[in-house]
């Protein structure tokens, strides 16, 4: 299934991945890989991860304390924002 990204999910990788470039570049690469694997499982299956408010779903990565939210249409999956467990629930809910 094809993914689309809403405009800002790029700057909510970016933020996080400036977070743990200050640990450790190497933190960035896995951050991405597992950010990435997380996102290709949901297209593959767009109803495995949970269902969130507003009609999304969430899906939590492993390893760090994040998660994305997406949204599942006819032929695609749109992810809408990935943040921080410890972000205001509410954050990005008002993504279209």
């Amino acid at each position: 299934m094809e993914v689309r990204y809403h405009p800002l999910v790029r700057q909510d990788v970016l933020e996080a991945a400036r977070k743990y470039h200050a640990v450790s570049p190497r933190l960035v690469e896995e951050f991405d890989t597992e950010l990435k694997a997380s996102i290709a499982k949901a297209a593959e299956n767009p109803l495995r991860f949970h269902p969130a408010d507003q009609g999304f779903r969430r899906a939590n990565l492993k390893r760090f304390p994040y998660h994305f939210l997406y949204d599942v249409q006819p032929g695609f999956i749109r992810v809408m924002i990935v943040r921080h467990h410890k972000r205001h629930p509410e954050l990005g809910l008002d993504r279209r």
